[in-house]
C-alpha cells in the first residue's frame, strides 16, 4: 500500500509548479528549508491522495515522514490527523508519540500548521501542556510546533497557554516565530477583543514588527497605525 501511495504521488508531479514552491518554502542553500524535495503538488491533490491510504499503519507513515520529498511527509500527516480524529485514547498516545518523535521531519510551517492543531493540540485539550513549553526551547520546527498546538485551546476559548508561550517568545529571532504568535494573538482577539489587546499593552513595544502587525492585521486602521 505505501508504494502505492508513494506512485500515486509521483505520477501528479508538476515540475513547473515544484520550483514556484520551492522558492516559496524557501528551499535554497542556508534558507530554513534547505534540501526540501518538491513534487509540485498542491494541497487539494494530496488530501485526496491521503483519503485512499488512511489505512496505512504508523510504521509506514513513519517511513514517509522520513522522506525528503515533501510531499511525502504532508501526505503522512494528512493520514495522521484523520487517524488521530478516529482514535480510541490508547491509539491517540500512539499518533502523539510518533508526532513528537518526528518534529524535525516536521521541518516547514505548512506541514506544522496543517497537523500541530488537530493532533498535539487537540490531544492536550484536557491534559498538563508542559510539553509545550519543552518545545518552545526546542529547534525552530518545535517552537512553531508549540505555538500552532494552543491554537486547539484559542478554538475553546483557553488562551493561558497561548499567552504565556507569546510572553516566552518574544524575543525569538526568527520571522516564522513572529508570524505564528502574531497570528495566535491575532486569533484570541477574534473571542475576546480585550484579553488581546490587554497583551498588546503590555508587549507591544518590545514585540517583533511582524508579531505585531500579524497581531493587529484586523484592527481599524486608526487602532492599527496607534499600535504601530
Amino acid at each position: 500500500m505505501l508504494n502505492r501511495l508513494k506512485k500515486e504521488l509521483e505520477s501528479l508531479r508538476n515540475p513547473e509548479i515544484a520550483k514556484l514552491l520551492g522558492r516559496y518554502f524557501k528551499t535554497g542553500e542556508g534558507q530554513y528549508a534547505d534540501g526540501d524535495v518538491f513534487f509540485g503538488i498542491m494541497v487539494p491533490l494530496q488530501r485526496e491522495v491521503a483519503r485512499k491510504f488512511y489505512d496505512l499503519s504508523l510504521n509506514a507513515l513513519q517511513k514517509l515522514l522520513n522522506s525528503r520529498i515533501h510531499e511525502h511527509r504532508l501526505t503522512a500527516l494528512f493520514i495522521l490527523v484523520h487517524k488521530y480524529s478516529k482514535a480510541n485514547e490508547e491509539e491517540k498516545q500512539d499518533i502523539v508519540s510518533l508526532y513528537l518523535k518526528n518534529t524535525k521531519n516536521i521541518n516547514n510551517w505548512d506541514l506544522v500548521d496543517l497537523s500541530a492543531p488537530r493532533i498535539l493540540g487537540q490531544f492536550l485539550l484536557n491534559k498538563n501542556r508542559k510539553i509545550l513549553y519543552n518545545l518552545a526551547k526546542g529547534h525552530l520546527w518545535e517552537r512553531r510546533i508549540a505555538v500552532l498546538a494552543t491554537f486547539a485551546f484559542i478554538r475553546e476559548n483557553d488562551f493561558k497557554d497561548a499567552l504565556k508561550l507569546a510572553e516566552i517568545l518574544l524575543k525569538d529571532k526568527h520571522d516564522l516565530i513572529h508570524k505564528a504568535v502574531g497570528w495566535m494573538l491575532r486569533e484570541i482577539g477574534k473571542r475576546n477583543l480585550k484579553t488581546e489587546e490587554r497583551f498588546l499593552k503590555q508587549h507591544c513595544k518590545a514585540m517583533p514588527r511582524t508579531m505585531l502587525r500579524y497581531a493587529i492585521e484586523k484592527f481599524p486602521e486608526r487602532k492599527r497605525k496607534a499600535y504601530l
